[in-house]
């Protein structure tokens, strides 16, 4: 049975300052009120129509997309105590139908006093039957739903269930509001730090270029460091630079093999190389492989990159995508890195040309236009003596009976003499 729903009737108890001098500093910090919110302005800043509806307790039903650390799940909690309405929190690995029923239930019974918000986290990873569970109840008014996802909501929430949502795009903090955050934290003298440490200006600046945008993530690597610190000195620690490479390990890059990062990343490569930049081309390609896209992916649009986009242009591209793509399979990563940048470096260079791609289109257009046309009958093979005296073969001209086996004869059917499909 899935695990029982987490009720918040109240949220002061779930409140940053109610938590204890022991839960993780990510938590503690996690913002009371809208003003405390660092990010996302432009959809929650003063005068927005999202503020202003929680303002006016008029919260519509949203999905909130975006990656993670951005702030996803507390937006939903401050949007809930503007409003004034109860929170319901929901998770998606482990909540099903049931539960939900029994949210509804409650939620109808408060439906006087503010309304009830249900926030399911990673929306994506309820199937058809649980979001389409949840329509009905949205559309009566007896919930306000809010979902989180990382993933593009438009491949992975219903199409009903997203028509009645506004669809919130929230964006990785940038460097200052992820400077914003920590300083914060170091500072905060209830929920923080309290000043207890002092955070070098090279650590401050590795620390949030690690962070990548994420809020969560430099938190709990400042509180790590700062536990570093703190074992080699009983008092006011000085967090460094290699105190915050150690809490990070390496920056955890943002891909999802099977989500957006990966089509995005992939479309930026190939336009890249199409483009004729090499620099941009082997960031795109450094950027999936260190994230940890599947090299043979790679190597087999550089296949495809070859034959589309270079061609004719370049003869030799092929050959070269050819031959990374059997060396990428042949000894792997990492040394498969190698071949990959010398094909993605030869093909960006390369001369362009998609007179291939542009002649087999007209021809299949003309194929559509005029269906299956007959072969004409010189062109056609004439193995028996019916054949032959039925005009097969007739009048064929071999070419190589001709200079340079150059040969002036109808190779196109009757309805399609004269079209050109090929052009240089």
């Amino acid at each position: 049975m899935a695990d029982e729903p987490r009720l918040f009737e109240d949220l002061a108890p779930h409140t940053s300052d109610a938590l204890p001098a022991t839960a993780p500093l990510a938590a503690r910090m996690r913002p009371r009120t809208l003003d405390e919110f660092v990010g996302q302005q432009r959809i929650v800043g003063p005068g927005t129509a999202l503020r202003t509806a929680a303002e006016q307790h008029k919260i519509p039903s949203i999905v909130f997309w975006g990656p993670p650390g951005s702030g996803k799940t507390t937006l939903a909690r401050l949007l809930a105590t503007a409003a004034g309405a109860r929170f319901v929190a929901l998770s998606a690995v482990t909540a099903g139908v049931a539960d939900l029923r029994r949210i509804v239930a409650d939620a109808k019974r408060a439906r006087a006093h503010g309304g009830t918000i249900v926030f399911i986290d990673e929306i994506h990873r309820f199937n058809k039957a649980q979001q389409d569970a949840i329509l009905p109840h949205v559309e009566r008014g007896d919930i306000i739903f809010i979902g989180a996802t990382t993933e593009n909501p438009s491949f992975e929430v219903n199409s009903a269930l997203l028509s009645r949502s506004r669809v919130f795009v929230l964006a990785s903090l940038s460097p200052d509001e992820i400077g914003v955050v920590v300083d914060r934290a170091l500072a905060d003298p209830e929920r923080g730090l309290a000043g207890a440490a002092v955070l070098e200006p090279d650590a401050r600046a590795k620390l949030i270029a690690l962070a990548d945008g994420d809020a969560r993530s430099a938190l709990n690597a400042l509180e790590l460091a700062f536990e570093l610190a703190s074992a080699r000195v009983a008092r006011a620690p000085v967090i460094s630079a290699k105190d915050v490479e150690e809490a990070m390990q390496r920056r955890a890059l943002r891909y999802d093999r099977a989500g957006d990062e990966h089509y995005d990343l992939i479309s930026a490569f190939i336009k890249t190389v199409r483009d004729s930049d090499p620099d941009g081309a082997v960031y795109w390609l450094a950027r999936m492989l260190e994230a940890g896209e599947d090299p043979m992916f790679v190597a087999r649009r550089l296949v495809i990159l070859a034959a589309e986009d270079i061609g004719l242009g370049d003869p030799q591209a092929l050959p070269i995508a050819t031959a990374a793509h059997y060396a990428t399979h042949a000894i792997g990563m990492p040394e498969a890195m190698l071949p990959l940048v010398e094909a993605t470096l030869y093909l960006a260079r390369a001369k362009k040309s998609n007179s291939g791609l542009r002649a087999y289109a007209a021809a299949k257009a003309a194929i559509e236009e005029t269906g299956t046309l007959p072969v004409p009958l010189h062109l056609r093979n004439a193995p028996t003596g019916l054949m032959k005296q039925l005009g097969y073969g007739k009048d064929y001209q071999y070419a190589h009976d001709f200079d340079d086996a150059k040969v002036e004869q109808q190779h196109l059917p009757d309805e399609l003499k004269g079209r050109t499909f090929f052009e240089p």
